[in-house]
């Protein structure tokens, strides 16, 4: 039962990874067409229709920090947080060397220049998007809740 969780928790971190990040790479590739709200939109649909796929599985946790935080909070065992932490560090690292195959030549700016004021046209644009995907969310677990 262990190695099915540390499947899921491998699988989930390495496609959250791929696909978040792919769409960061796409969007710096392409000029910007997959935008900041469609990259912060693949990130929240990557991870609900994770929760849904393996939630039950794993407790879909795809995040040493989610795992950790679990685990101060007394709610997941401590012997179990090293397996939960390496295997999602592995999804991880595997994401990000697929996509380092897949576009060699793309560099990662780390020099901590401010992004193009394109950016900030409509600022609260991200947050109303993101307060209907969390709406919708607790919609489905309300009703997946009441089936129970």
């Amino acid at each position: 039962m262990m190695m099915q969780k540390l499947a899921a928790e491998l699988f989930g971190t390495f496609f959250l990874v791929f696909a978040g990040t792919g769409a960061i790479v796409i969007n710096d590739v392409r000029n910007g067409t997959v935008t900041h709200v469609g990259i912060a939109l693949t990130f929240g649909l990557v991870v609900l229709a994770l929760i849904y796929a393996l939630g039950d599985v794993s407790g879909a946790h795809f995040n040493p920090a989610v795992t950790i935080g679990f685990w101060a909070a007394g709610r997941f065992p401590a012997k179990s947080v090293p397996a939960y932490v390496a295997s999602q560090s592995a999804g991880a690292l595997c994401a990000s060397l697929l996509l380092r195959c897949l576009f060699p030549t793309h560099a990662v700016d780390l020099s901590g220049r401010a992004p193009p004021r394109r950016v900030f046209r409509r600022p609260l644009l991200p947050l109303r998007e993101g307060g209907r995907l969390l709406s919708g969310l607790k919609s489905a677990v309300a009703q997946r809740q009441r089936r129970k």
